[in-house]
């Protein structure tokens, strides 16, 4: 995930299937895939950029689930290459 083009491509992609979700009326589903894109799917896909970038290691990676932990590495997530 050292390309910020590749990291922002997988932050998008899942956007439009909850848009869809959301559109079909499937409050319970959308719910569901809200809640697995928030955290598991973003800590993962965060904590990937920063091991790749040597910010932390591979077993910190769940530290970023902690709120407002991810906000340290602001910075280094959206704006640096």
């Amino acid at each position: 995930m050292r390309n910020i083009i590749f990291y922002y491509s997988a932050i998008l992609v899942p956007i439009p299937l909850l848009f869809w979700v959301a559109k079909t009326g499937d409050s319970m589903w959308f719910t569901i895939l809200l809640f697995i894109y928030a955290f598991p799917y973003r800590t993962l896909i965060d904590g990937l950029r920063l091991v790749n970038k040597k910010l932390i290691r591979w077993n910190e990676i769940w530290k970023l689930s902690i709120p407002w932990k991810r906000r340290r590495y602001f910075k280094d997530l959206y704006f640096t290459r």
